[in-house]
């Protein structure tokens, strides 16, 4: 109900333009089908009039917890003979550089932050692919696959990036340092 364009189309507009912020739709529109419709086209939360301003700054500040990087997140992570720096996105084993791509760094990223938790299939395409994008669970494992023979002394016997049958994946924490 804004005055050239309504709230939907903002919102397909800045996930067109893959702007990255959080977009909370705060809105008179109470319909189920109007609800849907802005989450679809990319909304984080829909909430409506009337509403209670400590539930809308409990949800800001969720959304925020969320999305900014974690204060004191390491720049540089060890791990066996490899090392991951993120400050130079350079993934060094052995002393020498490993070319990676920029998504196998961006996964490689998310395993690292989050040792010995269990990932599904489904938080690892929304954290390093995106929520948008419309991919196979497949393709998550044949990028574990191209990480493991870059990181794993024996890929087909992983020390750091394990299955989790049934669920995903875990980057254990056996020689993890982070600085």
């Amino acid at each position: 109900m804004l005055p050239k364009k309504d709230g939907f189309e903002v919102c397909r507009e800045l996930r067109r333009a893959q702007v990255s912020s959080v977009i909370l739709l705060l809105t008179a529109r109470t319909q189920e089908t109007e609800k849907v419709m802005g989450l679809d086209l990319g909304a984080d939360d829909y909430i409506t009039k009337p509403y209670s301003p400590k539930e809308l700054r409990a949800r800001i500040r969720a959304f925020l917890r969320r999305a900014s990087p974690a204060s004191g997140a390491p720049e540089f992570v060890r791990f066996g003979d490899c090392e991951l720096d993120f400050a130079r996105a350079e993934l060094r084993c052995h002393g020498k550089a490993i070319p990676t791509t920029p998504l196998e760094f961006k996964l490689l990223g998310v395993f690292v932050r989050r040792p010995g938790r269990v990932l599904t299939r489904r938080i690892l395409i929304d954290e390093a692919w995106g929520r948008e994008t419309m991919i196979t669970e497949r393709v998550v494992d044949n990028q574990i696959a191209n990480l493991r023979q870059k990181i794993e002394p024996v890929p087909g016997e992983p020390r750091f990036l394990k299955s989790v049958r049934g669920i995903g994946y875990r980057f254990d924490l056996e020689d993890v340092t982070e600085s």
